[in-house]
């Protein structure tokens, strides 16, 4: 009975991680069905405490930073309309969860991530006047939101939500070597980008969040590949592609408010690239802010990868490259 109701999970799990619904699809206790599935299959492959750490599971760790976050509130609070917005945006399965716990860990953030229904639905941001709202109200000195689904919104955001008396509202892109982001999309999230980019191609995709802001360019290119021929990995790739595209295509890179991050720079050599964050946001730079980053010298292991989209994605590698060297210069010279 104990073997019969392990492979039953074990069918269960792999098709919610595989041909089940999209996430945003599902009602309520399907995503949190879905979300117990995909935690369970992290913990088995990547160990228990990994998950917790890398979700932030850890309820003493949360404790703290509430603790934390409530005193320097009481007694340093910034008064309501005075708080500065953020917004972390990127490509899922970047490291944008490593950037935020590494800001977050300053208890003058208060932090809203993908998951917290007052200003996300399916793991979307609600409406403007609702962000506005949340960090209108705020005593804290940084409202940190994560709404990579949004991503390609980053420019209305930082304009939307904006005051006339407050600090302007400020974004942070975070991007990440493609094979190792291409590999980890896939060991989480199963073949969803493949899904979603045949969707695309085939033009059925108009209401997902993944099709908002393409460029006419990035449709070309998904429907000349036929995303349904590719391998999850190779979908994945083009996934990173079309998406980290929007930082150049809409002249974020030009742009004084926004911030790019490369993570593999910043596990290579956590402290100079956090203080250059922190610095562009405003904050002090502290040593607990890189005190969760794990180091990682050299380039991750290449991935078997269709040869077109290697050859376009390294392009904009090199491109993405530049444009972060470029950013952090700004920054240094204080004009970030």
């Amino acid at each position: 009975m104990f073997q019969s109701s392990r492979r039953s999970f074990a069918r269960a799990m792999t098709w919610e991680l595989g041909t089940g619904s999209l996430p945003e699809d599902r009602a309520a206790g399907g995503r949190l069905r879905a979300r117990v599935y995909r935690h369970v299959a992290w913990a088995r492959h990547d160990g228990l405490a990994r998950l917790v750490e890398e979700d932030d599971l850890d309820p003493r760790q949360r404790l703290r930073s509430a603790r934390a976050a409530r005193q320097w509130r009481a007694e340093h609070g910034v008064p309501a309309g005075a708080a500065r917005a953020v917004f972390v945006v990127g490509v899922q399965r970047s490291g944008t969860n490593m950037i935020v716990r590494g800001i977050e860990r300053d208890p003058s953030v208060e932090t809203h991530n993908e998951n917290d229904s007052r200003v996300f639905d399916r793991f979307c941001l609600r409406e403007d006047d609702v962000v506005r709202g949340v960090v209108a109200r705020s005593r804290s000195a940084v409202v940190l939101f994560k709404p990579l689904c949004d991503s390609h919104r980053t420019a209305e955001l930082l304009t939307s939500v904006a005051t006339s008396d407050g600090p302007a509202p400020l974004a942070v892109w975070v991007y990440r070597d493609v094979d190792a982001r291409a590999r980890s999309a896939v060991h989480k999230f199963g073949d969803v980008n493949r899904r979603v980019l045949t969707e695309i191609a085939d033009g059925t995709a108009a209401g997902r969040w993944q099709a908002h802001g393409l460029s006419e360019s990035s449709l070309e290119l998904i429907r000349r590949l036929r995303p349904a021929t590719l391998s999850p990995v190779s979908a994945a790739a083009l996934f990173w592609l079309v998406r980290n595209r929007l930082y150049l295509e809409q002249g974020l890179d030009r742009r004084r408010d926004v911030h790019l991050v490369s993570y593999d720079r910043v596990v290579a050599d956590p402290e100079p690239e956090v203080e250059i964050l922190a610095r562009f946001l405003g904050m002090r730079f502290s040593p607990a802010m890189t005190a969760g980053i794990e180091c990682r010298a050299g380039r991750p292991r290449r991935s078997d990868l269709d040869l077109r989209v290697r050859a376009a994605c390294t392009e904009l590698e090199l491109e993405l490259g530049l444009a972060a060297e470029r950013s952090a210069r700004r920054v240094l010279a204080g004009r970030g």
